[in-house]
């Protein structure tokens, strides 16, 4: 029997997840995120065609996963800093002297 191939990007993916969540805060971990969830795109699928192949899924998966909370923790971040802005804005240019 033949040894299994380690499915590509699994581990990229998986990096690019955590930094993902832990630059989630900042602008960029929304690009983290949206890069991990596309680099999965292509090993998921060939996974899925023949699992028999391929090993690391559970690296990929646990990437793609984190990749996807990552970008919608950054987005949620993103909105925050939007309307606070807004707000800040909003207070100074009605303030009266």
């Amino acid at each position: 029997m033949s040894e299994k191939q380690v499915l590509p990007n699994a581990t990229t993916v998986l990096v690019l997840g955590i930094c993902s969540i832990v630059f989630s805060c900042l602008f960029v971990g929304i690009v983290l995120g949206i890069i991990g969830i596309v680099l999965a795109g292509k090993p998921r699928t060939m996974y899925k065609e023949n699992s028999s192949l391929y090993d690391g899924y559970s690296s990929l998966n646990a990437g793609f996963i984190m990749s996807i909370i990552g970008t919608a923790l950054g987005g949620i971040y993103t909105v925050y800093y939007i309307i606070v802005g807004a707000a800040a804005f909003s207070m100074l240019s009605h303030h009266s002297y």
